[in-house]
């Protein structure tokens, strides 16, 4: 095929300095994603850009199809009467991709480190007696009690996914990354093509073996239809328009709204949201830390803030945010209106209320300590317009600007924000990692050090996500997620900025464009 300005120079700007790569024959398609690459273990972080490279790379035993539903993957299942044995048995084909055979022991391992990890797998382990491989093929789940939703633990594709790897990867304590990116997934990573926050590179497994049933979202046959994936980070959005414009890229993964109408004219770039599930955007306070270890201090900075406010800001275009007071998302089963109360007003007199507030507490000038992202388009102007609030309220705010990667390593600490510490940040959760109270971090209230940054801690909230479990009607766990959902705007666990869709560019050349809760690169053509 004919590559255009950059490809025709043969990827090498692209790959200037780096170990060369097997020539192809065929196709390359070139992404710039949401966000630099710069973590490798999809185990070890909830960014969006880490789990997109763990589906990349890996697999899980089920995946999840496009109405949340659990269907097989790496492997079949059955699940006993009484709910308390679920067997697994691994599809034929599966090889990792340094040529060894997947085995049920590594996927055991592969839990077990899982498990250490996500908040939701934790829960789920205090009901599991054991896991164990009984053959090479075959591995067995046994509950002590029944546990709902193990499948659907299983499948999720978010916030941290159920990923597989060899179990001397696997062995590779929490906390520390994983040696190598060894997977048996329809892509293969190539190592020596990374450079960590600029580039990443793919190439097709060709022993991948496909499931035989219809793709849907993380489900299905992953068809790898193109030779070579790469990642490139571009240095803003208006240098990543022109080069789709031009032909140098294939794929922007989120454009900034106010910057669609430069393609709006070009019949050789289509636009269009591939996620219809949504993001919302949230913003976490570490319960941890004065000032906001107080209640009431909390309050206040609630109610300064102002969803409109925020997503005009960061967003522009109505047409692809919503407003609502929901925390599972607006649109899901378990959306409702509690907590609706702290949204009301205008702005100005949410603003009065926020003042209010803050001059009968003990607010006493302690420094907020906002941390801003530089290189993620999408979160870098909420941190400005949230600080200017704040200060009007009567806060006094610090603004501490750094990227994308240093934010997610420093949200995870909680030392005194004079030895880097922090008090308050923004980011933005896919709705198919929050949307019931079991998969939601953010609304985990037990405080414990290993749980989602922020910390809160909320006896209540705790028998709740409890209660969900063994909720048995839909009726049921509504109940229970609107409740769950006061209490999450009562105590300020975090605040509710709104959702958004974002909104990909691609030339018109790629073909078969897939949608689900993440970026898909399987199925697409070029």
């Amino acid at each position: 095929m004919t590559f255009h300005s950059l490809k025709s120079l043969g990827m090498a700007a692209i790959l200037a300095g780096s170990v060369a790569l097997p020539a192809f024959a065929e196709t390359t398609l070139t992404a710039v994603m949401q966000a630099p690459l710069r973590s490798l273990d999809p185990h070890l972080s909830t960014a969006q850009i880490v789990r997109t490279h763990g589906f990349m790379v890996f697999e899980t035993l089920l995946g999840m199809d496009d109405s949340y539903q659990p269907q097989p993957q790496m492997a079949d299942y059955t699940v006993s009467d009484d709910m308390l044995t679920y067997t697994l048995t691994l599809r034929d084909g599966l090889m990792w991709h340094d040529g060894t055979p997947v085995t049920a022991e590594d996927c055991v391992a592969s839990l077990m480190r899982w498990s250490q990890s996500d908040g939701s797998a934790k829960t789920m382990m205090e009901f599991v007696d054991s896991i164990e491989a009984t053959s090479d093929k075959e591995l067995v789940i046994s509950m002590k009690s029944p546990f709902g939703p193990v499948l659907e633990l299983l499948a999720k594709p978010s916030p941290i996914p159920a990923f597989m790897m060899p179990k001397r990867l696997a062995d590779t304590p929490v906390g520390e990354q994983i040696p190598e990116v060894i997977g048996s997934g329809p892509f293969k990573f190539v190592a020596e093509a990374y450079r960590p926050g600029d580039q990443a590179v793919y190439v097709k497994n060709e022993d991948y073996v496909p499931r035989e049933e219809p793709a849907s979202w993380t489900a299905g046959a992953k068809v790898v239809n193109v030779d070579r994936v790469v990642w490139q980070a571009m240095p803003d959005m208006q240098t990543s328009i022109n080069a789709i414009q031009s032909g140098d890229v294939d794929l922007i993964e989120q454009v900034t709204i106010d910057l669609l109408p430069l393609l709006a004219m070009n019949d050789e770039v289509d636009t269009g949201i591939l996620n219809p599930l949504g993001a919302q955007v949230t913003g976490r306070f570490n319960h941890r830390l004065p000032p906001f270890d107080d209640p009431q201090v909390r309050k206040a900075a609630m109610y300064a803030l102002d969803q409109e406010t925020l997503m005009q800001t960061a967003i522009g275009n109505a047409e692809y945010y919503q407003l609502c007071a929901s925390i599972y998302g607006c649109e899901v089963p378990l959306a409702s209106d509690a907590g609706a109360e702290y949204l009301e007003g205008s702005a100005d007199e949410r603003m009065a209320k926020a003042q209010e507030l803050l001059a009968a507490s003990d607010y006493d000038g302690t420094p907020v300590l906002m941390m801003q992202p530089t290189d993620l388009t999408v979160l870098t102007t909420q941190p400005i317009v949230a600080a200017e609030r704040m200060r009007e309220a009567g806060f006094t705010v610090d603004v501490a600007s750094m990227d994308w990667s240093t934010l997610q390593s420093r949200k995870n600490g909680w030392q005194p924000v004079s030895e880097g510490g922090w008090n308050f940040f923004f980011t933005y959760w896919g709705v198919a990692g929050i949307w019931n109270p079991l998969v939601h971090s953010l609304i985990n209230g037990s405080g414990d050090d290993d749980t989602w940054a922020g910390w809160p801690v909320n006896a209540r909230m705790e028998e709740l996500r409890a209660d969900y479990l063994t909720a048995g009607t839909l009726d049921e766990q509504k109940e229970i997620a609107e409740e769950a959902q006061q209490i999450a705007w009562d105590d300020s666990f975090y605040f509710n900025a709104g959702e958004f869709k974002s909104v990909a560019a691609w030339r018109t050349e790629l073909k078969d464009i897939q949608s689900g809760p993440i970026t898909l690169f399987w199925g697409v053509g070029k």
